[in-house]
C-alpha cells in the first residue's frame, strides 16, 4: 500500500531530476557563450578581419590531456566556422567575417 509520503518523495525525485537537467543546460549555454566571446575578443584583438591578417588560435585543436573536462572553445569555434562568423583560411588560421547586410 503507498500512503502520501510516498507519492512526496516520488513528487520531489522528480523535480529534483527536472531541476537538475535544466540547471545543466544553462551551465552548458553560459559556458559556450564565454567561449564564442572569448574567440571574438582574442580575434578581434589580434586584429583578423580577414584572410590577410589571420591568425591562429590556440583553441583551434581540442586539448586531449583534458579529457574529464569539456572543451567548449574549439566546439565553439567550429560552430561559428560553419554560420559562417569566423573564417577558416587553408592553413589553418581564423578570421572574424564581417558581414554587410
Amino acid at each position: 500500500m503507498i500512503n502520501m509520503s510516498d507519492y512526496l518523495q516520488i513528487v520531489l525525485t522528480a523535480c529534483f531530476v527536472v531541476a537538475v537537467f535544466v540547471l545543466t543546460r544553462f551551465m552548458v549555454t553560459w559556458r559556450l557563450r564565454r567561449a564564442v566571446t572569448s574567440i571574438l575578443n582574442d580575434l578581434g584583438a589580434q586584429g583578423a578581419i580577414d584572410e590577410g591578417s589571420a591568425a591562429a588560435l590556440p583553441c583551434s585543436k581540442p586539448n586531449t590531456l583534458r579529457l574529464v573536462i569539456r572543451d567548449y572553445h574549439s566546439r565553439a569555434l567550429q560552430y561559428m566556422v560553419s554560420e559562417g562568423v569566423v573564417g577558416l583560411t587553408p592553413s589553418g588560421k581564423y578570421y572574424l567575417r564581417i558581414r554587410s547586410e
